[in-house]
């Protein structure tokens, strides 16, 4: 199993090119159980989790070609569909339901495994299989697989979600292209992945209005065609790598990003003492002047603080000046890596939904374990500015969401090396 060794080696220099979004080419990628006709998508990531979704729709029937050294996937679904989406794939990764809302769409039926993914929390099905159900399908949990049919297709209807779950309203929306009439969903996630596909869906001849808002209405077609479709900037890609400058110091530009797509990461970074500055090219990241200062921070739904950057913002906040609070309510389980930071030297208090920071002048190099994708990549950068040495093991997480991460850190000076398990 590979580790990553990092040694603390102060400032860093230079440009870090930041990939398409894991999230968004996730929920694109089953979009072409949709039509008959070729879906292209480009400025693709190049992640494990791409290479699991490949595998699960090929499973399905569909073709998925990764051309330009992967930054390009062509994909097509024009002959016989399987509806099964089998545990032994879909137990590796969370976003494997997305296919649940195309096959009913195309199919009428489907037969899809509960899903695995990270140890952070539960994330039932049952936003999902009520945003479905409200569009005609019928859904019965049976042996672990979630069997669903759409008996005469599905029909437009009006539901309101009870949370803003991003899954569910990507399913939503795949579903309700195809159903017939007009659906409108309430109280819908508005993260820029959900605008991505409802851009990639509209270009292959779909009808929706208001994604980026919490109410989107669709109204259904008979087909769709083909389309291609570039995947939108990675938020928490850019998010991590922005506050590597941060936690060494230096300056880094972010190729790609655009502060619309980190708005309320930045204001916390803005009040710990970060510059932000947007470019023609991306946004350029540097320290204020001297040591980071202590914030609050609270992981909300879009446009609130992601969840996803929870991790690395602590990391940071381990050697701010004064005590951060952090807390999180999107996911149970998401201080894992609390005790490996505090293995370092942090000083880090996990009550429930709660951590309170304590910031400390320097961390110590150590040997930590990831427990899951974020986390991984916040001990990474808790030892980009650590004394020594620190040892990340059970990378195969960080795999999952990040392209590249040594040779991208490399580049702007950090001393960063993968260690192969012979």
């Amino acid at each position: 199993m590979d580790s990553i060794l990092v040694r603390g080696n102060g400032p860093l220099s230079g440009q870090i090119p930041i990939a398409g979004a894991k999230n968004a080419c996730l929920a694109l990628m089953p979009a072409t159980l949709l039509s008959e006709e070729p879906l292209t998508l480009t400025n693709a990531p190049r992640l494990s989790d791409i290479r699991t979704m490949t595998q699960l729709l090929a499973s399905l029937g569909a073709e998925v070609t990764a051309l330009q050294d992967g930054k390009v996937l062509a994909t097509s679904c024009h002959g016989d569909i399987n509806p099964v989406a089998d545990y032994d794939i879909v137990r590796k990764m969370r976003a494997s339901n997305l296919v649940l809302g195309p096959l009913l769409a195309r199919l009428g039926h489907a037969v899809v495994s509960l899903p695995g993914g990270c140890a952070i929390g539960a994330r039932p099905m049952d936003i999902h299989i009520d945003a479905l159900s409200a569009l005609g399908a019928e859904i019965e949990l049976k042996d672990g697989y979630l069997h669903a049919q759409a008996k005469g297709g599905l029909k437009g209807a009006i539901h309101e979600m009870r949370f803003a779950s991003v899954g569910a309203t990507e399913n939503f929306l795949m579903a309700a292209v195809l159903a017939k009439g007009t659906s409108v969903l309430k109280n819908a996630a508005r993260e820029p992945e959900i605008v991505d596909l409802a851009r990639c869906l509209r270009a292959m001849g779909a009808e929706i209005e208001g994604e980026g808002t919490s109410e989107i209405t669709i109204q259904g077609v008979d087909r769709l065609h083909g389309a291609t479709h570039p995947v939108v900037t990675d938020r928490i890609e850019l998010g991590t790598y922005m506050l590597a400058p941060a936690i060494c110091g230096g300056e880094v530009e972010c190729l790609g990003g655009r502060i619309a797509l980190v708005e309320s990461f930045c204001e916390k970074l803005d009040a710990a003492g970060v510059a932000v500055e947007e470019t023609e090219r991306g946004l350029k990241v540097r320290r204020k002047n001297g040591r980071i200062n202590a914030v609050d921070v609270v992981t909300e739904p879009f446009p609130g603080f992601p969840t996803d950057l929870q991790a690395q913002m602590m990391a940071l906040l381990c050697t701010a000046e004064g005590t951060s609070v952090l807390e999180e309510r999107i996911f149970e389980n998401r201080f894992m890596h609390a005790p490996e930071l505090m293995r370092m030297g942090a000083k880090i208090e996990v009550q429930g939904g709660h951590a309170t920071v304590h910031g400390v002048a320097k961390l110590k190099g150590a040997r930590v374990m990831a427990t899951d994708l974020r986390a991984s990549v916040s001990l990474i950068l808790a030892g980009l500015a650590a004394e020594g040495e620190t040892v990340v093991s059970r990378v195969y997480h960080l795999d999952r969401g990040y392209e590249r991460v040594e040779d991208k850190l490399r580049a702007v000076g950090a001393q960063i090396e993968r260690v192969r398990d012979e």
